[in-house]
């Protein structure tokens, strides 16, 4: 058996209110909050980038595991937003760590995916035996173009689990995975902001993918919503994740623990991850998750869950995410939220 041995997240301090952007572009703020259910995103300071954002939820994760760094094996880092095109943010991570020399370390992309595409690779060298413990973090510093739909969601944050067969905190029974070619969103080469395909995100892209890997790992365990506790999804937007629930038989109770992105908007790489630290802050023993990512392109991730009773000791060595979300603020216009993303660029 093989699962989780630590977990820890990292939510940047700074956030802007829905109303703030709206106001900028003449946009109306109500139809946000109501129909996206979006209140305000947490946003990077010019110092915070995919990498520190990475250090800080794993060193979390480490206080939580108490293990030696220098028994990883694997180190991956799943983003949209790595600050280098040739560079990896995982060589960073491992040395700051204090992971190296004996390491694997490889960055990931696959849009919101990414962190648990991360995970998935990390818990199968666990299984295999390859590595004695692998790290997966998913972290992102969003981007959205100034005036577009993403602009009022796009947000910064990370969160790192640590895998083993040992000391577990969580169980995994089953994963899945349900993958097809669909571009819903995408960015090339040398451009600064993505682009999406609008409405054609939701059912074809979104739904289609969340739907299918949620039926089928539930199918290949046996298992149906009544069997958990708690339910996870990516949070694009505050009205998906509730929308997907509905439509699988879930209770809105089994999906709040989770649910962020009404105060923190979508980490991307790093959304349906944070939601996985914020239930294991409050998940019982013996109670069963069920975590299914998505990432634009398209795939979706399943991962099943059983907590065990050493969460209760680790709980508390490292910030939990609810306190991180909602804990010293520091709320920014739109000049200064400007100044921080660089979205103000200097002809040349």
């Amino acid at each position: 058996m093989a699962g989780i041995v630590g977990y820890g997240a990292y939510i940047p301090r700074n956030r802007i209110k829905v109303e703030e952007i709206a106001k900028v572009w003449g946009a109306d703020a109500p139809s946000y909050k109501k129909g996206l259910m979006l209140e305000e995103k947490s946003v990077p300071s010019p110092d915070q980038d995919t990498i520190t954002m990475s250090v800080e939820a794993s060193k979390n994760a480490l206080r939580r595991a108490g293990i030696d760094p220098r028994e990883i094996g694997a180190i991956y880092v799943g983003s949209e937003s790595h600050p280098y095109a040739v560079k990896p943010s995982g060589t960073v991570l491992a040395e700051a760590l204090n992971a190296t020399p004996e390491v694997h370390t490889a960055d990931l992309e696959f849009a919101c995916k990414a962190g648990t595409e991360g995970m998935f690779i990390a818990l199968s060298l666990v299984q295999a035996a390859a590595v004695k413990y692998g790290l997966a973090v998913g972290a992102d510093t969003s981007q959205g173009a100034p005036g577009d739909a993403l602009e009022y969601s796009a947000a910064a944050g990370a969160a790192a689990f640590i895998f083993g067969q040992d000391k577990l905190i969580a169980e995994i029974l089953h994963t899945y995975s349900y993958t097809t070619d669909t571009p819903d969103f995408w960015r090339r080469e040398y451009q600064y902001y993505p682009q999406h395909g609008g409405r054609f995100t939701g059912d074809p892209a979104y739904f289609t993918h969340i739907l299918g890997a949620a039926r089928g790992i539930m199918a290949k365990a046996g298992m149906k919503p009544a069997d958990f506790q708690y339910v996870i999804f990516h949070q694009p937007n505050g009205k998906f994740p509730l929308r997907a629930g509905e439509i699988l038989g879930f209770s809105r109770k089994q999906i709040d623990p989770g649910w962020l992105v009404p105060k923190l908007g979508n980490t991307y790489s790093g959304s349906s991850p944070l939601g996985l630290t914020a239930t294991l802050d409050i998940a019982k023993a013996g109670d069963m998750i069920l975590l299914v990512s998505y990432g634009s392109g398209a795939g979706s991730d399943g991962f099943i869950f059983r907590v065990t009773e050493r969460i209760d000791e680790v709980r508390n060595l490292a910030p939990r995410t609810r306190d991180m979300l909602d804990k010293n603020k520091a709320y920014l216009d739109y000049g200064v939220y400007a100044k921080y993303r660089r979205k103000i660029r200097k002809a040349k």
